[in-house]
């Protein structure tokens, strides 16, 4: 690959223009990866910012066996690898299964080796790609001015979940809590629409605006969309570092300064947030103990209070060192799904995701991400995400919360509601619902 390096101010753009230019211009691609970190301060950094795209569709894992593939792949190819793991890969980790209908059609990991990647910085950004590809890369990028005009059409929104479902599922739920099988349940619920026609660029780009994270990203393959808002990390690999940052604790930020320090303050002293985090905290140590060093796994910060655009949230920062003879697949496997969408402890709680949840997960709580030449990689956790099949017109988002014995079921179906209408109102004629 040849490189070439631009600056924003060269081609008359700011940043915030280039990109959107350039995702539309990689939506012409059959397979396009974007990843942003909106310039968010986040411990270990957020996503690296990279827009990779490829003409080839070939398939290069087979989801029958994907981790094994996977690390195929990885010992004979050195560049650059885009793609995500789904949450039913579980099944191929533990004896488990999912039969609930699949409407997305999503295959269960995927990676892609890009034709062309262009690595944003905050002035400029790298091209690379072939010598002959680069300077018409840049002028088509530059040819794209604007999204093409949003539907008029209101998109219906279905749950798939009622609300005494959802009731009855939560007291069942505690029940198992009571009898000692789990200590706690991500418990969550399917929003969707079979008949949605959006424009997936300007459809994420007003999530992102809306909710702007570390670990946002939009992945195309073919005719299928994630569009991605994440404030989680799964799992990042820095040398023979290996780093998780469990996310348990939401609290709503306020306009007032008094306020938001209160509602900080509150989220920070949260006896039921704090006994959640820890819970999971101690799953994802374990998790990591699979795959590191004897003695090395570290708690580096514990019930950390990082703020958001809309909300704060309680973050556990968890390190260990990657013991030698451990593969890269292995320490993903090892880790896979996060903790934070599965309860624990793990297998026990994804069994009774199946029992009780109406909906497949697909990409929701798997990972997006990419692994770099050198074998560092990182993925978040796909939660605050659209997924949307195009050529079925088929629209889903998912949003669950953790359910301990002291939950108040009617007071975590309104939590529901409440994360499904913020990612609601940025669809066209739901505006401010």
């Amino acid at each position: 690959m040849s490189s070439a390096y631009y600056s924003f101010q060269q081609l008359s753009l700011t940043s915030v223009e280039f990109k959107r230019q350039a995702l539309l211009w990689a939506d012409g691609y059959p397979v396009a990866a974007f990843y942003e970190n909106n310039q968010i301060s986040y411990p270990y950094g957020g996503f690296e910012n990279i827009l990779a795209v490829t003409t080839n569709t070939t398939i290069l894992i087979n989801p029958a066996n994907a981790f094994l593939d996977l690390q195929s792949v990885l010992d004979r190819n050195k560049s650059l690898l885009c793609g995500f793991l789904g949450y039913d890969l579980k099944n191929q980790l533990e004896k488990l299964v999912s039969r609930k209908p699949d409407y997305l059609g999503f295959p269960l990991m995927y990676f892609f080796e890009p034709e062309i990647i262009l690595y944003l910085q905050e002035d400029g950004f790298e091209i690379q790609g072939p010598a002959s590809q680069i300077e018409k890369v840049i002028q088509a990028i530059k040819s794209y001015r604007s999204y093409p005009a949003k539907t008029p059409k209101k998109i219906n929104i279905y749950h798939r979940t009622s609300r005494q479902k959802y009731l009855d599922a939560v007291r069942a739920i505690q029940n198992n809590i009571l009898e000692g099988d789990v200590y706690e349940i991500n418990y969550c619920m399917e929003f969707f629409s079979p008949e949605a026609t959006i424009h997936p660029v300007s459809t994420f780009f007003a999530l992102n605006q809306a909710s702007p994270m570390p670990f946002a990203g939009y992945f195309k393959l073919q005719d299928k969309y994630l569009l991605c808002a994440s404030p989680e990390r799964s799992l990042k690999k820095v040398g023979n570092k290996l780093i998780s940052q469990p996310i348990k604790g939401t609290m709503p930020r306020s306009p007032d300064p008094d306020q938001d320090k209160y509602l900080r303050e509150k989220l920070r002293t949260s006896e039921k947030e704090i006994a959640e985090n820890m819970m999971i905290m101690d799953l994802v140590r374990n998790d990591l103990a699979k795959s590191s060093a004897a003695g090395s796994v570290r708690v580096e910060e514990m019930f950390g209070i990082y703020g958001f655009q809309h909300l704060y949230q309680m973050i556990t920062t968890i390190t260990s060192s990657l013991r030698p003879n451990c593969s890269l697949t292995e320490a993903i496997k090892n880790a896979f799904p996060m903790g934070s969408m599965t309860g624990a402890p793990k297998i026990r709680a994804m069994e009774l995701i199946e029992a009780y949840e109406t909906s497949r997960r697909g990409l929701f709580s798997g990972s997006l991400g990419y692994l770099k030449p050198n074998g560092d990689f990182d993925f978040n956790v796909v939660i605050r995400s659209l997924q949307y099949n195009a050529s079925t017109k088929y629209l889903s988002y998912t949003v669950g919360s953790a359910i301990t014995y002291d939950s108040d079921p009617a007071q975590e179906y309104d939590e529901c509601l409440l994360k499904a209408k913020a990612i609601k109102n940025i669809l066209p004629g739901n505006e401010n619902l």
